[in-house]
């Protein structure tokens, strides 16, 4: 909307502002932020009176979370809110990609808050049949990478890049859509596996939105793309505004579920950007980065797949409870020790991912 004013810089000079993507990032970091503190407190008071007993909490679970009963959630919907606001206000809204992302994360959000009513509704802590779940995930997921493999050069449409080889590209033709569908699903969902303490998952999701918000401006910009030797691909460097959407909406999220929390964000949020982050990834040609910078929620969705598996098939558990960050609590880690030293972790990786833009 606000890019539109650049039409007139030649009447006015300092409009000319608007076409920059660093400015225009900026701005909707500041904006996402304002909204959610601004309507967040408005939208917690809401949640709280029509959920009553707020979110189900786990009766096997670490028996401190017990305390937290009563505690609203759904809380993605006003990180969705200051988000989508803000993309809106700040981003070109004739560049493609933005409405990709911003699709699939509408999309998975309204598939997070289906399963969080039920789930409130209900009173138990699981929704909506999973099976059923997952096939709309990989269905709006599979659109979504199938639109991006149509607006993505010939020569790479249906390739996947490999961090610290300049040329090296896996060729997958028409799979490309499985795969990208698979990361995009993939990431929403670990994201989700990863949300189980008091702000545990939506830093990590920041230091990845930051990280990509970076990636997503260079691969977007031909002359920086050359410098790094990474692939140029037009017009993502508009998602480094929703990059900066989600961080601004995330801290002010983080404000309200900082220990002790105020409110949850629930599947609806969890789910929501993870997909963004998937989404995001995959117009940017950068997957398996992904995989590094949120090598977090990798741990944390591998401890949950280890855990499944191995008491299927022998009847014991490697883990002392999955997700990871339960394992730990079951160790003996205070939640607030899990919650720092798992960001820590997240920070590193981030820095690793940053790496491969330059070490190839």
């Amino acid at each position: 909307m606000l890019y539109e004013l650049r039409e007139f810089s030649e009447l006015l000079g300092p409009l000319n502002v608007f076409t920059y993507i660093t400015f225009r990032t900026g701005g909707a970091i500041m904006t996402a932020l304002l909204f959610v503190f601004l309507f967040g407190p408005a939208m917690i008071d809401m949640l709280r009176i029509k959920q009553g007993k707020g979110q189900p909490i786990r009766e096997d679970g670490p028996q401190s979370h017990l305390a937290k009963r009563g505690t609203p959630t759904m809380g993605g919907l006003m990180i969705l809110a200051g988000f989508t606001f803000s993309i809106l206000l700040w981003a070109n809204l004739s560049n493609t990609y933005v409405w990709i992302v911003l699709g699939v994360t509408l999309v998975f959000g309204a598939i997070g808050f289906y399963d969080d009513f039920l789930k409130v509704t209900k009173r138990t802590s699981s929704g909506f049949s999973g099976r059923i779940r997952l096939l709309l995930e990989l269905i709006v997921a599979g659109l979504a990478a199938a639109a991006i493999m149509r607006m993505s050069d010939a020569n790479f449409a249906g390739a996947v890049t490999v961090p610290f080889f300049k040329d090296l590209l896996i060729q997958l033709g028409p799979l490309f859509i499985v795969f990208g569908a698979l990361v995009i699903t993939g990431s929403g969902n670990a994201v989700n596996l990863t949300d189980g303490l008091d702000g545990l998952a939506i830093v990590p999701v920041m230091i990845a939105a930051a990280t990509f918000g970076l990636i997503a401006y260079l691969s977007g910009n031909a002359k920086f793309a050359g410098y790094l030797q990474i692939h140029h691909v037009p017009g993502t460097g508009e998602l480094a505004i929703i990059c900066g959407a989600l961080i601004g909406a995330g801290l002010g999220f983080l404000w309200f579920n900082a220990p002790p929390a105020m409110i949850f964000m629930g599947d609806t949020g969890s789910l929501a950007l993870g997909g963004a982050l998937g989404a995001i990834a995959v117009a940017t040609k950068h997957e398996i980065v992904l995989a590094i910078v949120g090598g977090l929620f990798v741990l944390e969705a591998l401890s949950v797949i280890i855990q499944v598996t191995s008491f299927k098939l022998t009847g014991k558990r490697v883990f002392r409870m999955a997700p990871l960050h339960h394992h730990f609590e079951q160790k003996g880690w205070q939640e607030a020790t899990v919650v720092v030293r798992f960001w820590i972790i997240s920070v590193v990786l981030a820095l690793i991912g940053l790496a491969t833009l330059k070490l190839r």
